[in-house]
């Protein structure tokens, strides 16, 4: 054996190894995106009611309470001999990564559009696949390659007007864009830290830490009073945005376990198809609380080619 084959040999020992289930990592996967899919109409709703960092705050405070009592009636919380030296490191990224994520990405929808901050946030799963192949040595085939192009011409497609208003609109409307950019960037590094993290804690502790560690940052900024003026329909929606947290991330957590980050982040490009999809269900079912999207023939063509070419990158062996 060769140095360089030894070297490779010694950073795929260091770093996380899928565990080969696949058809797990799949099912968790198509979990999350569903979850992902119908929670910026929740949040639309609640959103009337409350402020972005109350809502950041409660979803994230929910989830750790829940998931802390879960786990210690179990007896499986995280010693904190397992939460010093580079795993402590890799938690702290994370959890900064990740209440970036959710800041800059409300923050930025507050100044664009709904579809607009759709678009721009997938870069995150893009990143995340990239990610994968640079950091972990996962690797594309042909087809999966071919499968990459499929989904990014789908979404110029499918977002046409979106990317126009981008490039003609208001300082204002650009700034808000760049957020979002900003979003998807530190969501796509929060990702493969968790992905690495999972080599010595199980996902459970890991969001378990970020989940506490997110509390405490939007902690001061939130106004928790307003909390208790809440109708009972915008708080059974606020808990439900606060389920969604623990469910979705949970299992996205679980699915890089058992399946290769390149592909769980291509099943996560189809989360604005969930969207769209639920906003016309809903503006049907409820037509005074979310309006409809109409979608042309283009972007009909365009969402057809995004769950093409997410399918060809997922479900392709190698």
């Amino acid at each position: 054996m060769n140095c360089v084959s030894i070297k490779n040999y010694e950073l795929q020992i260091m770093m996380h190894q899928s565990s080969g289930r696949w058809r797990l990592g799949l099912a968790l996967s198509l979990l999350t995106v569903f979850l992902w899919g119908i929670l910026p109409i929740a949040l639309k709703v609640v959103l009337q009611k409350l402020d972005v960092y109350t809502v950041i705050w409660f979803r994230f405070l929910v989830s750790f309470i829940l998931l802390a009592t879960y786990l210690g009636v179990r007896g499986q919380l995280p010693k904190l001999r397992q939460l010093d030296g580079n795993t402590g490191k890799l938690l702290a990224i994370a959890t900064l990564m990740l209440g970036a994520n959710y800041f800059f990405f409300m923050q930025g929808l507050a100044l664009t559009s709904p579809a607009n901050a759709e678009v721009i946030i997938q870069l995150a799963t893009l990143l995340l696949g990239f990610g994968g192949l640079i950091v972990f040595q996962e690797r594309y085939n042909l087809q999966q390659w071919l499968g990459v192009s499929v989904l990014t011409f789908g979404y110029i497609l499918f977002f046409r007007s979106q990317l126009t208003n981008l490039i003609t609109s208001t300082s204002t409307y650009v700034f808000g864009s760049a957020l979002v950019v900003l979003g998807a960037v530190v969501w796509a590094i929060y990702a493969l830290a968790q992905k690495q993290l999972l080599q010595s804690l199980s996902s459970a502790n890991v969001m378990l830490v970020i989940y506490g560690g997110c509390t405490l940052l939007f902690a001061p900024f939130a106004q928790i009073e307003k909390i208790f003026t809440l109708s009972n329909f915008h708080l059974v929606i606020l808990l439900f945005c606060a389920l969604n947290t623990l469910i979705a991330y949970g299992a996205f957590a679980e699915s890089l376990e058992h399946w290769e980050a390149s592909r769980v982040s291509a099943l996560l490009a189809l989360a604005p198809i969930f969207t769209l999809i639920s906003v016309e269900v809903i503006s049907l079912i409820a037509p005074n609380l979310i309006p409809p999207e109409r979608l042309t023939m283009l972007g009909v063509l365009g969402a057809c080619l995004v769950v093409t070419g997410s399918v060809a990158i997922a479900l392709k062996k190698t």
